[in-house]
């Protein structure tokens, strides 16, 4: 089976996206899956400073969390981000993490399959587009790497609301026991 990383990050406390991954992460494991959660909160990541140098070295000038994250995104076979939706859009630290990936793309990165899980208040069909498309812009840099599925989970707003429906919980589930 599969080496998955699961990226969360969201940074409240008691997030919704958080409980969900843990479904998400079950369903993974019990379908034989090695799964590996790295959560974003406390981390320390900065901008990318647009120097370009880690496209000669593979390797960020920047040194914070990014750098060993990068690694762990660089020898899984399968990557799971899971962001809250603010403004129609994936997490700003979701961003700022794809961003700093940047020595990935001239590596030999083991990645072939990503997928994303996101929540929000909002539940509207296109809701979790944007970030979706966002995400499919990282993912066509990376040639040998395919979005391979998304799970949205709307009208969810309250802290640790998503405790209580079973439904959501249950195809987080079912989305994590079905990554390849």
């Amino acid at each position: 089976m599969s080496k998955v990383l699961v990226i969360s990050t969201s940074l409240r406390a008691k997030s919704n996206s958080d409980i969900l991954t843990e479904r998400l992460i079950a369903g993974a494991k019990d379908a034989g899956h090695e799964v590996e959660h790295i959560s974003l909160k406390g981390k320390k990541i900065s901008f990318c400073i647009g120097c370009m140098a880690c496209q000669k070295t593979q390797k960020c000038v920047l040194k914070d969390d990014a750098i060993q994250i990068a690694e762990k995104v660089r020898e899984s076979d399968t990557l799971v981000f899971v962001t809250p939706i603010y403004y129609y859009e994936m997490s700003g630290q979701m961003k700022t993490l794809r961003d700093r990936m940047n020595p990935l793309y001239s590596s030999e990165y083991s990645f072939r399959k990503v997928y994303m899980l996101s929540v929000a208040a909002e539940d509207e069909d296109h809701t979790s587009q944007k970030a979706e498309n966002g995400l499919q812009g990282w993912i066509d840099c990376f040639e040998k790497a395919e979005f391979a599925g998304s799970l949205f989970c709307g009208g969810i707003a309250d802290a640790g609301e998503a405790n209580g429906r079973e439904e959501e919980l249950k195809e987080a589930y079912e989305f994590g026991k079905g990554l390849e």
